[in-house]
């Protein structure tokens, strides 16, 4: 084994270190030293809740619509918050993820129904997240955009290697990579000069204006609430920090609440100055036909400078690539926990590479795509928040860490939200004028 190989693993059994000792209440009593060997989980997580799907629907809806969809961003964010922790906590309590405890659970008819569902809105997600990374490579390079997403393969390969030096090593890159589209947006927001009380007023206040309005919301929540991130959060946890003590495990729960907490709220943040960059750059200018992500890049630079069009291409990029490799992550657990079955994960991501090279050598238009995939994830979404909602209900699963009734109310409610808009656009779209 490599030295680098040695530090890098040391790194994690030094972060498991920590965390035992905070835990036993002979750690850092305050401050991030205290918190830090509990940060890392929901970043991974984190990442999918910002990738290149959350670009497509942005753009088109802050371009289309000004800030009237950012209370969707908002809501869907804080749904997001209680989604993650719940799966947090299902690791914790259990020693399972989700999938698995679908298998253990459900009739095999179920879980065979449900591995196939999660399956494609793994390819859904992974196909948004690799032509977001290649046409991150195709605006910051210049490069075709075949030749980009062969690019993005590779380099995902790379990142998704990390997984053999210990947790760390991937949790720090990914978690960079979120501080770097973070940053980017900071910037953004700071050239864009939004009207603020306009944000303020249409981040609280609901509204749509029409059927086309509606797609995009359940694109944003599609985007935002991820199915394959709900089972790989539970993976995440379920083995990182092993405790049996209920003060243990209650405590340990708050940390990863804080974890959470961070993770989705950076994450939240990026998702609002997407919406906002659009309606007030776009939108504002009249140039509400402004619906691609290439299209954005090209028209930053006149209304905001060169500074700006860069900083968006290394964002989508940041997006793209750390995305694209905690879908395939989360691909490997979905596969595993329901059928027990493992494959190396570079055919896995051989194998989802293959429909993003199919839309980007017949032309289709990548944008459009995007948004249509997030449609997709939308319409998996009840088939992964109700089994969560279940097994984090049962108190034989979870014992102290069971959820209160208000919490599975409150879940029951946001499910029910999210099912009910897929209904409606269904009908929309079927019916609607």
């Amino acid at each position: 084994m490599a030295p680098s190989e040695n530090k890098e693993i040391a790194a994690s059994d030094a972060t498991l270190t920590a965390a035992e000792l905070v835990l036993a209440g002979s750690g850092p009593k305050r401050g991030l030293a205290r918190l830090w060997p509990f940060l890392g989980p929901a970043f991974i997580a984190s990442i999918a809740y910002v990738d290149p799907g959350n670009f497509a629907t942005n753009i088109q809806s802050g371009a289309q619509f000004g800030y009237r969809l950012l209370w969707v961003v908002v809501a869907s964010n804080l749904m997001a918050m209680l989604i993650q922790t719940l799966s947090a906590k299902l690791g914790i309590a259990t020693g399972h993820n989700l999938a698995e405890l679908c298998r253990l659970n459900y009739p095999k008819p179920l879980v065979w129904l449900m591995w196939v569902l999660m399956e494609l809105v793994a390819m859904a997600t992974d196909l948004a997240e690799f032509l977001g990374a290649a046409l991150g490579f195709n605006l910051l390079l210049g490069l075709p955009l075949w030749i980009a997403g062969l690019l993005t393969a590779v380099v995902t390969f790379l990142i998704l290697a990390l997984q053999n030096r210990g947790f760390r090593p991937l949790e720090a890159v990914i978690t960079a990579m979120l501080g770097v589209i973070a940053v980017c947006y900071i910037v953004e927001t700071i050239l864009d000069r939004p009207d603020w009380g306009k944000v303020f007023y249409h981040a609280l206040v609901p509204s749509f204006a029409g059927t086309e309005s509606i797609l995009l919301a359940t694109g944003i929540l599609g985007a935002t609430v991820m199915p394959h991130v709900i089972f790989l959060h539970s993976s995440l946890t379920q083995g990182r920090i092993v405790v049996r003590e209920p003060v243990l495990r209650r405590r340990l729960l708050r940390f990863e609440i804080a974890d959470v907490t961070i993770a989705m709220g950076v994450a939240g943040f990026v998702n609002a100055a997407m919406l906002i960059m659009a309606a007030a750059t776009f939108h504002q200018a009249g140039m509400m036909h402004v619906a691609s992500i290439e299209e954005a890049h090209q028209t930053l630079e006149p209304l905001l400078g060169s500074a700006a069009r860069w900083i968006f291409a290394i964002s989508l990029l940041a997006a793209g690539l750390s995305s694209s490799a905690v879908g395939t992550m989360a691909g490997q657990v979905v596969m595993q926990g329901f059928l027990q079955r493992h494959i190396p994960i570079w055919l896995r991501r051989l194998a989802t590479i293959l429909p993003s090279l199919v839309v980007i050598f017949i032309g289709l238009d990548p944008t459009r795509t995007l948004v249509i995939s997030q449609v997709v994830l939308s319409f998996g979404l009840p088939f992964a928040v109700i089994p969560l909602i279940h097994f984090s209900s049962r108190k034989q699963l979870m014992q102290e860490l069971v959820n209160r009734r208000v919490t599975t109310a409150v879940a029951v409610l946001v499910a029910s939200l999210i099912v009910l808009l897929n209904l409606y656009l269904l009908y929309q779209t079927v019916f609607g004028g």
